[in-house]
């Protein structure tokens, strides 16, 4: 892992988060965006509304349902491997 805090992408690299998690979370969030902060196993949190609404634009959010929801769940992640989650 680099100096510093470290990404979703180094804990997955790591072996302290999962890729299940990681899927398990961005379910969570596409099912219910106001669920509030997820708590990973090894207890690691991110809230991904909080950080969706810095990274995509409101177009992005408000266009997501329909034929957009797989580009949407794409930029979800993407923004969620490159995140820092809260340490435990």
């Amino acid at each position: 892992m680099a100096a510093g805090l470290p990404t979703i992408a180094d804990l997955r690299r790591a072996g302290v988060i999962t890729s299940h998690e990681i899927v398990a979370a961005i379910d969570l969030y596409m099912r219910a965006s106001a669920a509030g902060p997820y708590r990973f196993n090894s207890g690691h949190s991110l809230d991904i509304a909080a950080l969706v609404a810095l990274v995509l634009c409101p177009e992005q959010i408000r266009d997501r349902a329909g034929p957009q929801e797989k580009t949407f769940r794409t930029a979800v992640a993407a923004a969620v491997m490159a995140a820092h989650p809260t340490p435990t």
